[in-house]
């Protein structure tokens, strides 16, 4: 069977909504059914995963041919994949990020659509009037257009639900899965070479994502001025958050005990997550979260917030904080680090919750999906 996918984040978004389109792609073409994988992406901009493929003949990208549809990349994402499709016969075609083409009614084949959460609906403060304008219709469009909509979690499944209406028989909830590299020990001489070329201490609190409001650094940082001695390392893009929080960390003087790293290579971040001691991820809304589960990939302990998605991913072996409650945090903090009997049970529950979420997990239910329709 032949299988198109939309890849432009896979070729292209070294974080977040990339990490899931490769780490489903690549467990696809893991599996013993031989079916064709067709990898549609305005462009191809090199790398590893672009290396990838060329050593799978089973994967075939394809990015504009034409001069026009090499400049206009956003007309051929939204419009010309669709005949592209019909010539090469795919079945099945996949929008792996919240969208699908404007015209994909004319495929004749089926359609899928992944959705990674509606933040945009439930909190359109945080987000230009522009921007979730755009993203509302092109999600709403996918939704009511597709065959069947993947949901990342129960939550977004539920969000689907009341504020698309979508009826429970469209929806799938098939869980991200985290790159099989949070899934392996990672030796101890790489993570000291890891930690030596960053200038990171050990046994360090981390935290990992863009630095945006709804990451909710800043109270992490709070919590920092009320746990003593211990560092605090932040990978991830320096966004709009990034002056307040900097500021905060220079009133309370915690500029020597925080350490930022943007644009860590992938291959890194294992080594980065198994040199921490606990791992803190107070977000104020997510779709899923998939730091928390690269964390318990990694046996490190973590800190959610309470509610939402996060139980989900982080399973009944982590602990969960109010997220605007820097004193509550700061005390899970304190207490966890300092037990070494908490952090090896917490480590011991969440490496086996996490297996469920190995990529060849998600392939098999996904492929599964693929040939029932």
């Amino acid at each position: 069977m032949k299988i198109g996918f939309d890849a432009k984040r896979a070729f292209t978004n070294a974080s977040g909504l990339g990490n899931y389109s490769r780490s489903l792609i690549k467990a696809l073409a893991a599996l013993p059914q031989g079916d064709e994988l067709h990898l549609y992406s305005p462009r191809d901009k090199g790398g590893e995963f672009s290396d990838w493929c060329k050593t799978h003949p089973g994967v075939i990208v394809h990015t504009p041919g034409s001069l026009i549809d090499r400049r206009l990349k956003a007309r051929w994402r939204s419009y010309v994949i669709t005949r592209l499709l019909q010539k090469e016969e795919i079945s099945i075609y996949h929008g792996l990020s919240n969208e699908l083409p404007f015209n994909i009614q004319r495929f004749k084949g089926k359609k899928v659509v992944t959705v990674h959460d509606l933040i945009f609906i439930r909190h359109p403060e945080l987000y230009p009037f522009l921007d979730r304008t755009i993203y509302n219709k092109k999600c709403r469009h996918a939704c009511h257009t597709a065959d069947v909509v993947v949901a990342v979690s129960e939550q977004t499944k539920k969000d689907l639900e009341e504020l698309y209406f979508l009826p429970e028989t469209r929806i799938r909830v098939i869980y991200q899965s985290g790159d099989e590299a949070f899934h392996r020990p990672v030796a101890s001489a790489d993570t000291e070479n890891v930690l030596k070329k960053y200038g990171l201490p050990r046994d360090y609190i981390l935290h990992v994502g863009t630095i945006e409001d709804r990451k909710n650094l800043i109270t992490v940082v709070r919590a920092m001025e009320r746990v003593k001695d211990i560092p605090l390392v932040v990978v991830g893009k320096k966004k709009g958050a990034f002056r307040k929080v900097s500021e905060r960390i220079r009133e309370a003087g915690l500029t020597r005990r925080v350490f930022f790293l943007e644009d860590v290579a992938q291959q890194e971040l294992p080594a980065i997550y198994s040199g921490a001691s606990v791992f803190v991820y107070p977000s104020l809304i997510e779709g899923f979260g998939i730091p928390i589960i690269e964390a318990l990939g990694a046996g490190i302990p973590v800190i959610a917030s309470r509610g939402g998605c996060f139980p989900e991913a982080g399973g009944p072996g982590s602990c969960y904080v109010d997220p605007l409650n820097a004193e509550e945090l700061a005390a899970a903090i304190s207490e966890i680090a300092e037990s070494a009997v908490r952090r090896n049970q917490m480590r011991t529950e969440g490496l086996e919750y996490v297996k469920r979420f190995r990529p060849e997990m998600a392939a098999a239910q996904m492929t599964r999906l693929y040939h029932t329709l």
